[in-house]
């Protein structure tokens, strides 16, 4: 799509932050309103807006896509959304150790444990460890608390944290993010261990690089989604 605007602007109204352009609200794809829940992330998502050189190109607007999927796909039913990013305490990465060396095995209990630590302390629950792929079930009692404390979250930083968990394969990873204030960068490099390790081994190629370098730069991203949504 051509760029058909000149001015974009952020207007206070009563669902929140509108971006205008040109003085006209911007709709999201479901033609809702797209307003922000707070100034600084209203300015991020203007700001893309602004960057837009002659064709707008959407894939160069992350922070734009994000709370399109807040406001049309998350809020309408964030109960149901919530659950689905919940699920994932279930099967969370850092309950799956190595089996050896025990090199990786000492790596991943020092980028691992203070996570959960963390989550063991903020949200009264236990978790259960294994080794190598075989399923473990964790306590019921932990999965309802941490079931309702996804479910506590706006359809916002919902919408970040499904990119989160995702991405990295654990629920505390993005709940670290999201309700401890963790560093993104410091999370992902612990979510990123087994990873790293291989490509120590036996080394990484470009193509690799590149897709990490990406799911890095995504990450990040909405890490700091969340944190302008929160301010």
């Amino acid at each position: 799509m051509k760029r058909f605007y000149t001015d974009v602007g952020v207007v206070e109204s009563a669902e929140g932050f509108a971006i205008e352009l040109d003085g006209r609200p911007v709709r999201t794809p479901a033609r809702a309103l797209l307003a922000l829940p707070t100034p600084a992330l209203a300015q991020a998502v203007a700001a893309e807006w602004r960057a837009q050189g002659d064709t707008i190109d959407p894939a160069a607007m992350p922070f734009t896509g994000l709370a399109n999927a807040a406001i049309d796909h998350v809020a309408p039913d964030p109960a149901a959304f919530a659950a689905g990013i919940a699920r994932y305490a279930q099967s969370d990465l850092l309950c799956y150790r190595a089996e050896g060396p025990d090199a990786l095995v000492q790596r991943q209990a020092d980028a691992w444990n203070p996570l959960l630590e963390w989550a063991q302390a903020r949200y009264d629950v236990t978790f259960l460890l294994t080794s190598g792929v075989i399923p473990v079930a964790q306590p019921t009692e932990s999965i309802t608390r941490l079931d309702a404390a996804v479910a506590a979250l706006d359809p916002f930083t919902l919408a970040a944290l499904s990119t989160l968990v995702t991405l990295s394969g654990s629920l505390v990873c993005g709940l670290a993010i999201v309700e401890g204030g963790r560093d993104p960068a410091a999370v992902w490099q612990a979510a990123e261990v087994d990873e790293a390790w291989q490509s120590e081994q036996w080394g990484e190629d470009a193509e690799a690089a590149a897709r990490n370098s990406r799911r890095a730069a995504e990450f990040s991203m909405a890490g700091a989604f969340c944190a302008m949504s929160r301010i």
